[in-house]
C-alpha cells in the first residue's frame, strides 16, 4: 500500500500529462475550457501555460481571474480551482520561453503579443486509484 499523499499522486500525475485542460470565465459568465500545452509546474499549487496577449482567455483573467484547471490520465483526474495571472515580466517569459513558441510567437521570447498564464489553485478534487476527495490546498 502506498503512503504517498493524494497532492503527491496528483503532483506525479501532472508531470505526466503535457496538456491540461484551463477554464476562464467569459463575460456572460459561462466557463471556456481550452486544452493548454502545460510549460512549467510548482506542484499542483502552480501551473504555467503561454498564450497570446490577444487571445479571449487573456482577455478573460484580465477581467476575472477566477479558473478551474484540470488534467487526467487513465481514469485519474485532478480539478483544481484557483485564480490565473496574466504575466507579462520579459525576465519570467525568457525563463519559460520553449523553442517550438516560435511557430506562435515569431518574434521570440520580446513577442509583445507573448504572455504567460500563472495558474494558482487553492482547492482541489482528486480522483485517484479509486478514492474521491475534495481538499483545501495548503
Amino acid at each position: 500500500m502506498s503512503t504517498k499523499t493524494m497532492k503527491e499522486k496528483a503532483t506525479e500525475l501532472l508531470q505526466r500529462c503535457e496538456v491540461v485542460v484551463l477554464a476562464s470565465v467569459n463575460k456572460e459568465g459561462y466557463p471556456r475550457p481550452v486544452p493548454m500545452s502545460k510549460i512549467a509546474t510548482e506542484g499542483i499549487s502552480t501551473i504555467w501555460m503561454s498564450t497570446g496577449a490577444d487571445s479571449w482567455k487573456t482577455i478573460d483573467f484580465h477581467a476575472n481571474p477566477k479558473a478551474g484547471l484540470c488534467f487526467n490520465e487513465k481514469g485519474d483526474s485532478v480539478v483544481l480551482t484557483g485564480e490565473v495571472e496574466v504575466v507579462t515580466d520579459e525576465q519570467q517569459k525568457l525563463a519559460l520561453w520553449q523553442d517550438w513558441f516560435i511557430n506562435h510567437f515569431p518574434g521570440g521570447p520580446t513577442d509583445p503579443n507573448y504572455v504567460l498564464l500563472k495558474f494558482t489553485s487553492n482547492h482541489a478534487t482528486y480522483w485517484i486509484n479509486g478514492t474521491f476527495i475534495h481538499k483545501k490546498i495548503d
